[in-house]
């Protein structure tokens, strides 16, 4: 890759620049300012910024469906525009946490920002990491899809660690969380199919303190039939009330504020639970009626899977052993066969496979165990003077080498109607099989 001088200085010195001007109406994230920088020096004129700024736009269409929790060790090389892109589904109410962790010599920094999709396929803007830290955290305010971005500045390589986790956004309202005691949960039938549940009920002993799960405001305390002693909450800062139901002795005052973890009151089971066992039916309403709250205290949080891959792979060059299926999501889902020897670059491990590129520059995802190293298949000798030896696997793609008649060259894989070989001077390059 050739690259000016002046064009270096300029892209170090907005390495060594990471803070930049801000606006008093909407502060710009790291990723805008560093896109900012480049066009305010003029590099957008240049092909690398015209190419790092069209990448920050197709990572948008590029995102792969994954599930979380998720966990990946990745590469980005300086030699390549790169970037990465994750599309998420998030229920209403979770907290999304994300990790990233960089490991390099150069002062390496990756921006991260992560997007809600509209309904209309627009991508909003919600979230980004600072440029001193690695982390966001971000509470799903609607279900549904959501992408998160990775794009390295330019001119530095390095590897990173990304873990993906979800939780809930709010605390559980029993001093011991357990899923367990959760045993009756939103939309579930009630009095013969005419009503639905709405909310979940958590079960415990009798007269067990109920608490604030985050700091607010009780707005009522009243009896109902159904509900019988109830409290009902509005936590800080939020659009929605809490609903506390069956309870054996109310203990909030209403219009009193109140912090997190405050008992407000003590669990029975009055009103239409007089038949059943102790425990809350805990409810969340919103301008629109009732949602389903198991999603905003859920206490069952999956750890992030561990990575089994090889991670002294990334960013090398492997084979495929046998005929293998190229997955578009990191969950079994669409797929491509790709046929034995086909040659891709390693971009990525997670769980135990390989998020992988082909030479057209296709990702997907193959189990670690399908690919080996590119070590000699056989030899091929040259038939045609002047064979052109191409630096991708494209006929109108750079010419490495004009070989002669006769010359010997180790053949490694295979991709559509090439081979990749290198001659005995190590120059890998791509020869055509028409």
């Amino acid at each position: 890759m050739r690259i000016s001088f002046y064009f270096l200085a300029l892209v170090l010195c907005l390495s060594a620049c990471k803070s930049g001007p801000f606006s008093l109406i909407k502060p710009a994230s790291p990723h805008e300012q560093y896109e900012n920088k480049l066009i305010n020096a003029g590099l957008d004129k240049n092909a690398m910024g015209q190419r790092w700024i069209a990448k920050s736009k197709s990572l948008f269409d590029d995102g792969k469906q994954i599930k979380l929790p998720y966990k990946e060790m990745g590469y980005f090389s300086a030699e390549k525009i790169e970037g990465a892109a994750f599309n998420l589904k998030l229920e209403r109410g979770q907290m999304l946490s994300a990790n990233l962790s960089v490991q390099s010599v150069n002062g390496f920094v990756i921006y991260m920002d992560i997007w809600e999709q509209k309904e209309n396929g627009e991508f909003k803007k919600l979230a980004f990491a600072d440029s001193t830290g690695a982390s966001l955290k971000l509470e799903a305010k609607r279900s549904g899809t959501y992408l998160l971005r990775l794009q390295p500045e330019l001119l530095v390589s390095g590897s990173y660690t990304l873990e993906i986790s979800v939780g809930p956004s709010l605390a559980f309202p029993l001093k011991n969380a357990s899923r367990k005691q959760i045993q009756s949960f939103y939309g579930v039938g009630r009095d013969n199919g005419t009503r639905k549940h709405e909310g979940v009920d958590i079960f415990s002993s009798f007269r067990t303190p109920v608490l604030a799960v985050a700091d607010g405001t009780v707005t009522r305390v009243n009896e109902n039939n159904l509900g019988g002693r109830v409290v009902w909450f509005r936590p800080k800062g939020k659009d929605y009330t809490l609903y506390y139901a069956h309870l054996d002795e109310q203990i909030a005052v209403e219009g009193s504020d109140v912090a997190l973890g405050d008992t407000l009151g003590l669990m029975g089971n009055t009103g239409n639970a007089k038949t059943t066992p102790p425990h809350l039916h805990f409810g969340l309403y919103t301008s629109g009626g009732a949602i389903d709250p198991l999603p905003f205290i859920d206490p069952l949080v999956a750890p992030t899977p561990k990575i089994s891959s090889d991670i002294t792979k990334l960013n090398t060059t492997l084979r495929t052993l046998n005929n293998v299926k190229l997955s578009a999501t990191e969950q079994t889902g669409s797929s491509i066969n790709l046929a034995q020897h086909t040659v891709l670059r390693v971009l990525a491990a997670s769980d135990n496979q390989y998020k992988v590129e082909l030479p057209d520059g296709r990702i997907g995802y193959v189990n670690a165990k399908l690919l080996t190293d590119t070590k000699p298949l056989s030899t091929r000798k040259i038939a045609v003077a002047g064979q052109n030896l191409y630096d991708s696997p494209n006929l109108n793609a750079g010419i490495r080498q004009s070989l002669p008649l006769g010359k010997t060259v180790s053949v490694l894989g295979n991709f559509d109607d090439f081979q990749l070989v290198s001659t005995n001077d190590n120059t890998m390059g791509w020869l055509s099989l028409k």
